[in-house]
């Protein structure tokens, strides 16, 4: 045989080897995933690609899979649009990352993740397995450094175990309460042929409906019926078991004002009851003065219990000894983890609440109906007084973040919006004006209408705005035509890379830019510690400067549409004046329902640089000015953070580090 006939033999011996492969294997071990996938009806991976990834990623090109891969320019990027789509559906996110890096650049929104109780399935193709012990490159103990925020994080050991994990990984984010699970698998173990009826049979689903011990609920009932001023505190669970008519009519029964969570994932209260007060302060003295002259508390959904920067044993607990706390939630670790409960349920909220009520109504308790009354009044103040604010901001030079709010709400309203809206919230400094102004409310919305976590690592919300929006309806049944997220200057720094993603998917998104030019809450975050170990014995230490150049973003201006539109994000505008709110509001809207292409507004809420917030006289006006949302505790809180030395920080804006 010729040197050309061998040659031509070999080839044909090489293509007739890989014709008859694909006759005889249609399906490898990554297909377990897409079966899993189809089950529960998920349709989407996000990711950043790596060649280890491939043979996944390779299975979504497959139309009968229904699974599209939605790259990413980063995996904290990813991991967040996993959250934003996992929140909508209630199903788990899912999203691949790479080795050692992909699971490091995920843990900010991992943190997030597991803190807000969000369902998601990581997939981290590890090194290959005969391999991975010689410490090769990107190698390393994926396992540990996922463990600490996972339900559970396990390493697959050989192919044939990969559908009882798989099944177990799903199964457990789904299980309440939800949260993520953290999956490696090594690479070549996702390219093992397998047989075309070899299938998961699908995932078993724990229901999250099962009711409290009916003995606890009337212990609970009885403490909450014989309280004179009882006080309601609602935890993200509350919104994730979509639970507001049953809490309503649970604060009316008692006549008992509602305070939600610091940091809140959800719309855990609807703003349009009166007996809503907005979120916890974030400090020690401003959470004292709120449960101050409360003798019952009844704690439902509530795991972020201690959302604050300074914390000192000195000044006391953040609950009186006298409180009596009643629980209520469907996770066991946070039932009086941090304090002791007379009495606790561990149910779903939904189902159990009603249960609850009825006990209270055998019992009406003594005084409701005057509290409630009160609280009504109270309400009319508030509207009143926040108006006023808005009026005054208009009056201003600079942007101040209420005249954002009432512009959206404005829009949302007359467009018919607000069982079609979805508002993404990283603006840390500005909550309270989106928290009252916009339509959280039992007219049409959901509590999964407001997004933002309990986490608090930077940069959630640009990210999570991408999943959101490529859901077109959510679990609770609100859909998702506008979804707008308000971020910081300095978060929207994070990941500008989201802007990429959004572009590359057509993904019309109304970004807010509040441009303050300077880490405002970094600042009130410094001027805690100074306040609480200034002048602390054995402490004494105070910065250099309370105005340091690092929490500034002035030098050089940054222009945050040209940032946009090196990313594809090709449209926006920067808006100086109140005046001008309104109407780029009104052209940022109309763009993102009629174009496929996102909207930047670059939101100056000052003019000029602010002066550092060393006193009271020192903090811009449109905080310094702003009215509470609390107007029940209003007097309490502010007599308590007098007391403690806290006066220049307003209850309203929250400090992280």
């Amino acid at each position: 045989m010729t040197t050309q006939q061998l040659a031509q033999a070999t080839r044909q011996t090489s293509e007739d080897v890989i014709e008859h492969a694909f006759d005889q294997t249609t399906r490898w071990t990554r297909d377990y995933v897409f079966d899993i996938l189809k089950d529960l009806g998920i349709h989407y991976i996000f990711g950043v690609p790596g060649t280890n990834e491939i043979p996944i990623i390779d299975g979504t090109s497959y139309p009968e899979n229904e699974v599209r891969y939605i790259e990413c320019l980063h995996e904290n990027i990813a991991i967040g649009a996993a959250m934003g789509s996992a929140r909508m559906t209630g199903k788990p996110g899912v999203m691949v990352v790479h080795v050692t890096p992909g699971i490091a650049h995920s843990i900010g929104n991992l943190f997030n993740a597991c803190r807000s109780q969000v369902p998601l399935v990581i997939l981290c193709c590890q090194q290959q397995n005969e391999l991975v012990t010689q410490e090769p490159l990107l190698a390393s103990n994926l396992v540990d450094l996922a463990r600490q925020y996972t339900k559970w994080a396990h390493e697959v050991r050989t192919p044939d175990e990969i559908p009882m994990v798989l099944q177990r990984a799903f199964k457990e984010a789904m299980a309440p309460p939800n949260g993520p699970v953290f999956i490696s698998i090594p690479w070549d173990f996702t390219m093992v042929a397998i047989e075309d009826e070899d299938k998961i049979k699908g995932v078993t689903r724990i229901s999250p409906h099962f009711t409290g011990d009916d003995a606890a609920i009337r212990q609970a009932a009885s403490i909450l019926s014989a309280a004179e001023r009882p006080i309601i505190v609602a935890g993200d669970a509350v919104g994730y078991a979509d639970a507001w008519t049953e809490l309503q009519e649970l604060a009316a029964l008692l006549g008992a004002p509602v305070v939600l969570q610091s940091f809140s994932s959800l719309a855990n209260f609807p703003n349009n009851d009166y007996h809503w007060q907005g979120e916890l302060p974030g400090s020690q003295a401003g959470v004292q003065g709120v449960f101050k002259d409360h003798d019952a508390a009844f704690l439902v959904g509530f795991g972020a219990q201690a959302q604050l920067a300074v914390y000192k044993y000195s000044d006391g607990p953040l609950f009186p000894p006298e409180l009596k706390q009643v629980y209520l939630t469907n996770n066991t670790w946070d039932i009086a983890k941090n304090y002791y409960g007379e009495a606790a349920i561990f149910g779903d909220i939904k189902a159990t609440l009603p249960l609850l009520n009825g006990y209270i109504k055998a019992t009406p308790p003594a005084g409701a109906a005057a509290r409630n009354e009160q609280m009504q009044l109270l309400s009319k103040q508030r509207t009143a007084d926040w108006d006023a604010y808005l009026l005054e901001a208009m009056e201003q030079e600079e942007i101040w973040s209420v005249v954002i709010a009432k512009a959206l709400k404005d829009e949302i309203e007359e467009r018919k919006l607000v069982d079609n809206f979805v508002y993404v919230h990283e603006a840390v400094s500005d909550g309270a004006p989106f928290q009252y102004y916009l339509p959280f409310s039992t007219n049409g919305a959901k509590p999964v209408s407001y997004y933002c976590v309990a986490g608090g690592s930077l940069g959630w919300s640009m990210p999570a705005s991408l999943g959101i929006k490529l859901e077109n309806v959510s679990a609770q049944g609100t859909g998702t035509k506008l979804v707008v997220n308000a971020v910081g200057d300095g978060s929207s720094l994070f990941y500008p890379q989201t802007y990429w993603t959004a572009a590359h998917e057509q993904l019309p998104i109304l970004y807010i830019i509040t441009n303050n030019q300077e880490y405002h809450t970094l600042q009130l975050g410094l001027q805690q510690v100074v306040d609480a170990y200034g002048s602390a014995p054995g402490y004494g230490w105070k910065p250099k400067s309370l105005d340091p150049p690092y929490l500034r973003l002035e030098r050089p201006k940054l222009d945050f549409v040209t940032l946009a539109k090196a990313f594809g994000g090709e449209h926006g505008e920067v808006v100086e004046t109140p005046g001008a709110v309104k109407a780029a509001i009104k052209r940022g809207i109309d763009h993102v329902l009629t174009q496929t292409t996102s909207y930047i507004l670059d939101m100056r809420i000052a003019g000029s640089t602010p002066a550092a917030p060393s006193t009271s006289d020192c903090i811009p006006a449109q905080y310094s000015k702003q009215p509470v949302l609390d107007y029940v505790h209003e007097d309490t809180v502010k007599a308590t953070t007098l007391s403690a030395g806290n006066a220049y920080i307003p209850t309203n804006i929250p400090s992280i580090f």
